[in-house]
């Protein structure tokens, strides 16, 4: 029998949603910033799968913060991707942006509700026995 490790995957999503997060403010921060282009996270499918692992997160400062876990590779988002109607150097598309973070503040509850629930239900199976 194998165990079952939805804890541990809950908290391998969990530093993936903060990564993602992390990324996308970054993304904001730097809308306006000419030349800035715009980087987003390999889905978490591909994460858990070993997919896109050549790719990481490059820095081009030490003084630069780290997004917190530099083994989920990101990826570069297109500038025509991009839906902005700003006339600007920056593949950035804050519409695209507030979309992604609603995507991540949702995946985000999903993940704490299902922890929750499996909490729950391995308290009332020790307490059942």
């Amino acid at each position: 029998m194998t165990g079952v490790y939805l804890f541990d995957l809950a908290s391998q999503q969990a530093r993936y949603l903060g990564v993602r997060q992390a990324t996308i403010a970054s993304n904001v921060a730097n809308a306006n910033t000419p030349d800035y282009k715009a980087r987003d996270v390999v889905p978490f499918s591909q994460v858990m799968a070993g997919v896109g692992a050549d790719v990481g997160l490059a820095m081009t400062s030490s003084a630069h913060a780290t997004a917190g876990e530099a083994l989920i590779p990101t990826k570069p988002v297109n500038g025509r991707d991009a839906w902005d109607a700003l006339i600007t150097t920056s593949s950035v598309s804050l519409e695209q942006e507030m979309l992604k973070a609603g995507e991540v503040a949702r995946d985000h509850t999903l993940n704490m509700g299902i922890t929750k629930a499996f909490d729950r239900m391995l308290k009332a199976a020790v307490r059942g026995s």
